[in-house]
């Protein structure tokens, strides 16, 4: 199945993108990109994934990530 999970994150800048990549190219996403153009920094990814394993890859990073 392919879906798309959206998290409001506190990832703030490229830098910050930079240092969750290498946790979510891990993850089994499709596709997976922050806007750092939205004030809630949302987290969107596509795929068969479910919405922990998203949160612990970003725990994992630091960073974090609630649904909304």
């Amino acid at each position: 199945m392919n879906k798309q999970v959206k998290l409001k994150t506190n990832v703030k800048c490229g830098a910050c993108v930079a240092a969750i990549t290498p946790a979510m190219d891990n993850l089994k996403a499709k596709h997976w990109e922050v806007d750092l153009t939205s004030h809630d920094r949302i987290l969107t990814v596509q795929g068969d994934i479910e919405i922990e394993e998203i949160k612990a890859a970003l725990d994992q990073s630091g960073y974090k990530g609630e649904s909304i």
